[in-house]
């Protein structure tokens, strides 16, 4: 094994541990919440994951020769971003999904208008979080903003209405799935790398490595998760297989075909890797976390 993969083994369990703890501690009961609403928040948030985004957002902000510490409550914001997009992904009206994580969805367990006030709740939270806990006030006004418009209408949520759209293509290319994804899942990884470079105050060449080491590694990202829909393991995933293929989504798969998916996440994963050789020592476990997306089975 690596030196860097070991480095990341070693470290992974450790920064979800404590990710695990910083958003067990801001989804706490506070006055006013009412009770429904709080379960609700905390059923999704807390069950779980890879946690990536959040450990993007450490470990570019360590790449960068920052403190790990200060980058914890852009890691939360981001994972409260990602989670609220799961909770809506999963409604009736969108990919109406019974399983995340390994547990039946937020509106399954707590009922459709409860799940998209939960998501909502932690959409706004995200960005609450945000403006208190970052410092300085500069840092922490162009994280909001940075956060905002990978999430918002030019980012994962104008990648979603695409990726809808794409089903009633009749001849799709690949430069519109890219632009889907590049949208849908890219956008709000690459925020993780640039949230954390901005917290840790990065100069303009490791901001530049740092959003294309992202752009590269949403792509990849994104092929896998589709190659994993047709072959993972559910148990594994901890939601449905299969599901792209019965609703006529556009993948990766179906439009390149399984070798050359497999093939363009690879090449995407190498020029990731390259773009954060300037980091040294520094930037390993980023590398080691590259190769991660590109192997893993869930």
């Amino acid at each position: 094994m690596a030196k860097s993969a070991v480095l990341l083994h070693e470290s992974w369990n450790a920064l979800r541990s404590d990710v695990e703890t910083a958003l067990e501690q801001y989804v706490e009961s506070v006055p006013g919440c009412p009770e429904q609403l709080a379960q609700a928040m905390s059923y999704s948030l807390l069950a779980g994951g890879k946690r990536l985004r959040p450990i993007l957002v450490l470990l570019a902000c360590e790449a960068c020769g920052g403190d790990s510490t200060a980058a914890m409550p852009a890691a939360c914001a981001i994972e409260m971003v990602h989670t609220y997009s799961l909770i809506h992904d999963d409604l009736p009206a969108m990919d109406d999904d019974d399983l995340r994580r390994g547990r039946p969805t937020n509106h399954v367990v707590h009922g459709e208008a409860t799940a998209i006030l939960a998501g909502d709740a932690l959409l706004t939270l995200a960005f609450e979080v945000l403006a208190s806990d970052i410092q300085p006030p500069r840092v922490a006004a162009a994280c909001c903003a940075d956060l905002a418009s990978a999430a918002g209408r030019a980012g994962m949520v104008g990648g979603q209405i695409a990726d809808l759209e794409a089903e009633t293509l009749e001849s799709p290319t690949l430069e519109q799935l890219e632009q889907i994804h590049r949208r849908k899942t890219g956008r709000l990884l690459t925020s993780a790398l640039t949230l954390g470079g901005r917290i840790a105050q990065a100069n303009d060449d490791a901001f530049q490595a740092l959003t294309t080491y992202g752009q590269c590694l949403g792509l990849a990202f994104q092929i896998t998760d589709d190659l994993l829909d047709i072959a993972g393991d559910a148990k594994t995933l901890g939601k449905s297989t299969g599901k792209d293929v019965a609703q006529g989504k556009l993948t990766y798969p179906a439009l390149l075909g399984v070798e050359e998916s497999q093939n363009r996440a690879r090449s995407l994963i190498n020029q990731a890797c390259r773009n954060v050789e300037m980091f040294g020592d520094r930037g390993q476990r980023l590398e080691a976390l590259a190769r991660f997306v590109l192997e893993r089975d869930h």
